[in-house]
């Protein structure tokens, strides 16, 4: 296996539940393409094959895995969640990951991995996202606390623009500077867990 000492690190440093949960996405990805190369972007373990292919990452109460292309995979056996990004409510192509039992099967994390492979190998590209035209006025205190922690930024960074004016409405619309830091800090904690701004309200 072509492994990253940094991966190693990242995985003996995460919640100990997360640790079975983060080696068998891992070794499953390795037996898939033995020739994988690993390394870390955004603060989490990246796999990448003819570019970027899948990531893991580790949060306080859970794990999600993530496909770059899951957009374009065949989803045949109805396991893939719309992750947030996308428009929908999941964390995670897999949904919120708390256990081995909350995976898919082996042979069926396997096949969506040996796609995502062939749309590499044949250079499918992502299909270029229309630029929106709604612009959103984010205060220069807000992106500087989304820059204290890389999680919270690509969180936010690949919200859509309704997630992200939640959270941006949500903080300046506190009355008082205690209570807009008091939600400024809480926002920061849940983007870094990859939580949208109203998760509590969302249908497990």
């Amino acid at each position: 296996m072509n492994t990253d000492d940094r991966i190693d690190a990242y995985i003996a440093k995460s919640q100990e539940f997360t640790q079975p949960i983060l080696n068998h996405l891992r070794n499953l990805v390795h037996q898939a393409i033995p020739e994988m190369e690993e390394t870390i972007k955004w603060g989490m373990p990246f796999f990448e094959y003819k570019g970027p292919l899948c990531n893991i990452a580790a949060f306080k109460q859970h794990v999600g895995f993530n496909f770059w292309k899951g957009e374009l995979l065949k989803d045949t056996n109805g396991v893939l969640q719309p992750r947030a990004a996308d428009g929908g409510n999941a964390m995670g192509h897999f949904g919120k990951i708390t256990s081995l039992n909350d995976l898919p099967a082996d042979k069926v994390i396997l096949e969506l991995i040996t796609q995502a492979k062939k749309l590499n190998d044949d250079g499918v590209k992502l299909p270029s996202k229309k630029a929106s035209t709604k612009t959103l006025d984010i205060p220069d205190y807000f992106i500087k606390a989304l820059k204290t922690n890389k999680n919270a930024l690509t969180t936010f960074e690949s919200f859509s623009y309704t997630n992200k004016k939640e959270y941006v409405e949500w903080i300046t619309e506190a009355k008082t500077e205690k209570t807009r830091d008091q939600r400024l800090a809480t926002a920061i904690e849940w983007m870094s867990e990859g939580k949208v701004r109203n998760w509590k309200y969302l249908k497990k």
